[in-house]
């Protein structure tokens, strides 16, 4: 979603307002060529040589054009703007200052002593918007994307769509990365790329193709990444070379209004529509109800060791997750279901529906029927309720209990010597590791219990 799809305001026919709508309508990042990285990438656009010189050719033509408005614009605000402000009394009463462009209002065309809002740098440089202009927005878009049967997909870069390594961090077994990609393996030649020129490496997730252009059907597509803007920029070509999915949705941590933490308070789509997919559950404090944890892709060595597995990553072993199977495959199942559940399988009014009550209904069915007794895994001296595995356990659907008996059916364990463990196997129940639920809270899918055994490690008699 552009601003221009959304006008900032129903009556900016001239003066910023009108510039700034020319300018979003033309595309907001080849107007900020400062923020962008220097060197491409490869030639993954797939253009001709000739129709990049022509698109080329039009992009510099626009933005001499854009120059010259902004210009006028500025000689406009700064004379007959301001000679109408003088003369007119209480114009300021007349202007609500919807947003900024730099420091001057982009409706009126006055210079602003004093801003508030949201920076939304990553539509437009400068751009700026009041609280009530971006909820003005909020409601356009969602009334438009509602009628699309599309929601909100908020997609984390790093763990979750691809794995980056510096080149001077490759590992000897990662050696064979570095030749050409003629003499790479066919499963990594579209989605291996070195980056000279950042001095880095990037490994694509299997099945990240499939996966972007079926979700990019049934949503609008953001990507959100703590790393800077150039970087963010630089995965979003790799990602989406033809700017088919996240357009100019691309927001780096410069543009988070919060140190170390993500927020959808720069994403123009309201909360309750939108889903977030991230590895990482603490940079989104304030909205943990809209998120879906992703296992987290380590395909070099050093994004193992800067999680502290000791194994040899996929790129030594020269293996990787399995596309049909592998986490990316089994969200993008997830979240078609979320979305027909949304739109086709719920009552009531489209506009009043939220997609974090769909989340939790879909995430209580995952272990529904189960109960569950943990064994040595919560310490004596903390109450089991407040214990993280336990809590997922009830967000899954699963019922929890600290005793056993005939309708418990599945005793969670480290050890098979304690004496629950020995009473799950003599009753036959089911005896699982603690990866047996985490496996379940990642894949939003009940896991064979078979893959997730426990053996006995101690020959000492438990008491529980």
């Amino acid at each position: 979603m552009s601003l221009a799809e959304s006008p900032v305001h129903s009556s900016s026919s001239d003066g910023f307002a009108g510039f700034l709508e020319t300018e979003l309508e033309s595309g907001s990042s080849e107007s900020s060529p400062d923020e962008e990285c220097k060197a491409a990438v490869g030639d993954d656009d797939g253009g001709s040589e000739s129709s990049d010189v022509e698109s080329e050719s039009r992009v510099k033509r626009r933005k001499v054009e854009n120059v010259e408005i902004l210009e006028e614009a500025n000689a406009l605000t700064s004379q007959a703007v301001s000679e109408e402000i003088s003369e007119a009394s209480g114009v300021d009463d007349l202007c609500a200052h919807p947003g900024s462009f730099g420091d001057m209002c982009f409706l009126c065309g006055q210079r602003l002593i004093e801003q508030s809002g949201v920076t939304f740098g990553y539509i437009h440089k400068g751009l700026r918007l009041n609280d009530g202009e971006i909820d003005r927005l909020r409601n356009t878009d969602i009334k438009k994307s509602l009628n699309n049967k599309k929601l909100y997909l908020v997609l984390d870069l790093d763990h979750t769509l691809l794995n980056t390594t510096l080149l001077n961090h490759v590992t000897a077994k990662e050696e064979y990365l570095m030749c050409p990609p003629d003499s790479l393996p066919d499963v990594l030649k579209d989605s291996l790329f070195r980056l000279d020129f950042m001095r880095m490496m990037t490994k694509l997730r299997p099945f990240i193709r499939t996966f972007l252009k079926e979700a990019s059907e049934i949503f609008e597509m953001y990507i959100y990444t703590m790393g800077d803007r150039a970087y963010a920029l630089e995965m979003a070509k790799l990602l989406d070379p033809k700017k088919e999915y996240f357009g100019d949705r691309v927001i780096s941590r410069d543009d988070g209004t919060q140190r170390h933490q993500k927020g959808l308070d720069i994403v123009l789509g309201q909360e309750s529509a939108v889903l977030i997919l991230d590895d990482t559950e603490n940079a989104w404090i304030k909205h943990k109800d809209n998120l879906i944890l992703m296992e987290r892709y380590h395909f070099f060595r050093s994004s193992c060791a800067q999680f502290g597995f000791t194994c040899e990553s996929l790129s030594e072993l020269k293996s990787d997750e399995s596309e049909p199977e592998g986490a990316l495959a089994n969200v993008l199942d997830l979240l078609k279901r979320i979305h027909k559940m949304f739109f086709y399988d719920l009552g009531g009014n489209l506009v009043d529906r939220d997609v974090r009550q769909v989340l939790k209904i879909v995430r209580k069915e995952v272990l529904n029927g189960c109960k569950v007794v943990f064994s040595r895994i919560i310490p004596s001296k903390v109450l089991a309720s407040s214990h993280h595995l336990w809590k997922m356990a009830e967000q899954l659907g699963a019922i929890c209990s600290t005793e056993v008996d005939s309708t418990v059916t599945h005793v969670v364990a480290l050890d098979a010597g304690t004496e629950k463990s020995r009473w799950a196997v003599k009753h036959n129940k089911f005896l699982v590791h603690p990866r047996w639920l985490e496996a379940a809270n990642y894949m939003w899918q009940k896991q064979a219990e078979e893959k997730f055994p426990v053996t006995e490690t101690k020959m000492v008699t438990h008491t529980e």
